[in-house]
C-alpha cells in the first residue's frame, strides 16, 4: 500500500500547488498609475484508491494497483478596477467574452477620467 500512498501524497502536493491565491487573484494589469485585477473561481474535484492482494491455492502471485485522477474549471467571476479615486468591483456574469469586455472598459473608464483631468 506504500505505492498508493505515494501515488495520492504526489497527486494533493500538485493540487496544492496549482490551487494557491494566485489561482484565483490574476495578475494585475497596470496602466498610467491606475490597476485592474481580474478574479476567478476555481471549481475542482478529486478521487484516488488502490488495492494489493495474493493469489489464492493455484496462483501464488502478489500486487498492487493504485490510481487517482481529478478535474476542474476556471470561472472568471470579476475584476478590480483601482484608481487614485479609490476601487470598485465590476462582477462578470458571463464568462470569458465579458472579462474582456469589462477590462476594455475600464480602460475606457480610465483613458476618459484622464482626459477630462486634462482638458
Amino acid at each position: 500500500m506504500e505505492h498508493v500512498e505515494n501515488l495520492l501524497k504526489t497527486t494533493l502536493s500538485e493540487i496544492e500547488r496549482i490551487l494557491n491565491t494566485r489561482s484565483v487573484v490574476g495578475e494585475p494589469i497596470t496602466l498610467e498609475g491606475n490597476t485592474i485585477v481580474p478574479l476567478v473561481a476555481i471549481g475542482f474535484c478529486f478521487g484516488g484508491g488502490g488495492a494489493s492482494g495474493k493469489g489464492q491455492k493455484t496462483a501464488n502471485m502478489e500486487g498492487y494497483g493504485g490510481g487517482s485522477g481529478g478535474g476542474g474549471g476556471v470561472k472568471p467571476v470579476a475584476v478590480v478596477v483601482i484608481t487614485k479615486d479609490g476601487a470598485r468591483v465590476e462582477p462578470i456574469r458571463r464568462g470569458v467574452s465579458t472579462v474582456i469586455e469589462k477590462v476594455g472598459e475600464a480602460v475606457v473608464h480610465i483613458m476618459d477620467h484622464r482626459s477630462d483631468k486634462t482638458a
